[in-house]
């Protein structure tokens, strides 16, 4: 954790291309507030990135950094990597060394949406608990088997940290106020910026119970759903899955119609999948070893049914798919004549 003491605490936040700007100025921003608040500067923050200049975010827009060469000598309280689609571009010598020389003179690391990458592959996460985003966790299970990967929306080892990014980041700030400068202040920056609850370190990233729009969806849907995301790699039949929770198979089905919009059997398919696409996209491991990570034993069957789902089979988005979803044609997890197929529809039934 942090701890300002009698000065600022000093933070440096590294940057890469296409991370997530709305990640990085919520964390950013609660501490701007606790200035603020209290007329002094508990807090300052520097952008830097490894070349420097213009840094372009995920959704177009750009910060502007200095160079890492600037600041590799400087001290810092915490050091944040703030890294969103492919961290491996990330991943120079220079920055390896420089976040090590952090650690060893105190500094506390930290990393934003994927910048658990960033620091695994520096070998800093080594028999650490850590946590990204939830689409690009199981490639860093897969990839960093020495650490202890958490579905936990922040986390806090020691003197190392993750979290999973968006609106979280809000929370791991909240969070790092809380405990460098008391409730009172941290309460006091969450009513300023409107945080209308605190989500500690412990929650986890799925909503389990409650959607975030507020419909609820069944219990046994809920159950089955959990059956299926526990057993991707060896899928489970839809008549096992039924006799675990108790239902009959005909009733599964219509309540996955109603509430789901899609057969048991076509949501368990899809949700291997974009398993799959997570491991195509920000692993290289062979497509083989991820079509038996995802439950498929023939790679042609794992083939055409990504292809289905994507609209273009897993080796060409193994190259295509490593631009960020923001700036494709389509976006992820739809097929683009599927798409279009749905948006139809929706129009039909919704605009009159």
């Amino acid at each position: 954790m942090i701890n300002p003491g009698d000065g600022p605490t000093n933070i440096l936040i590294l940057i890469a291309e296409n991370f997530n700007l709305a990640a990085t100025v919520g964390f950013i921003d609660p501490l701007r507030a606790a200035n603020y608040l209290e007329g002094r500067q508990y807090f300052t923050w520097t952008l830097a990135s490894e070349r420097g200049g213009d840094c372009l975010a995920s959704n177009g827009l750009s910060l502007a950094a200095k160079p890492l060469s600037e600041v590799r000598g400087d001290r810092f309280d915490l050091v944040v990597v703030s890294t969103s689609w492919a961290p491996e571009s990330s991943n120079s010598k220079s920055l390896q060394s420089a976040l090590w020389r952090w650690y060893r003179e105190g500094s506390t690391l930290a990393g934003l949406d994927t910048g658990a990458f960033v620091l695994a592959e520096a070998g800093l996460l080594d028999g650490k608990r850590a946590t990204a985003h939830y689409e690009h966790i199981d490639a860093l299970a897969e990839l960093y088997p020495q650490v202890t990967v958490s579905e936990d929306i922040y986390v806090f080892d020691g003197r190392l940290a993750s979290c999973c990014g968006g609106i979280a980041s809000t929370d791991f700030s909240l969070a790092m106020i809380q405990g460098a400068l008391g409730d009172s202040l941290g309460n006091a920056v969450a009513r300023y910026i409107f945080k209308g609850s605190f989500r500690p370190a412990e929650t986890r990233q799925s909503l389990d119970l409650v959607e975030p729009l507020g419909k609820t969806t069944p219990g046994m849907v809920r159950a089955a759903i959990a059956v299926m995301e526990a057993n991707l790699e060896d899928p489970c039949t839809i008549p096992e899955i039924c006799s675990r929770i108790g239902v009959s198979q005909r009733h599964l089905n219509r309540q996955f119609s109603h509430y789901i919009r899609k057969s048991p059997a076509l949501y368990y398919r899809d949700i291997r999948l974009d398993r799959a696409r997570g491991l195509v996209t920000q692993t290289e491991l062979p497509m083989a070893h991820v079509a038996q990570a995802c439950g498929f034993n023939s790679q042609i069957h794992f083939s055409r049914a990504y292809s289905d789902r994507f609209g273009l089979p897993p080796s060409r988005d193994r190259i295509e798919g490593r631009v960020p979803f923001e700036f494709r044609a389509w976006p992820m997890h739809r097929n683009p004549k599927q798409a279009k197929g749905r948006k139809s529809k929706f129009m039909a039934e919704n605009i009159k």
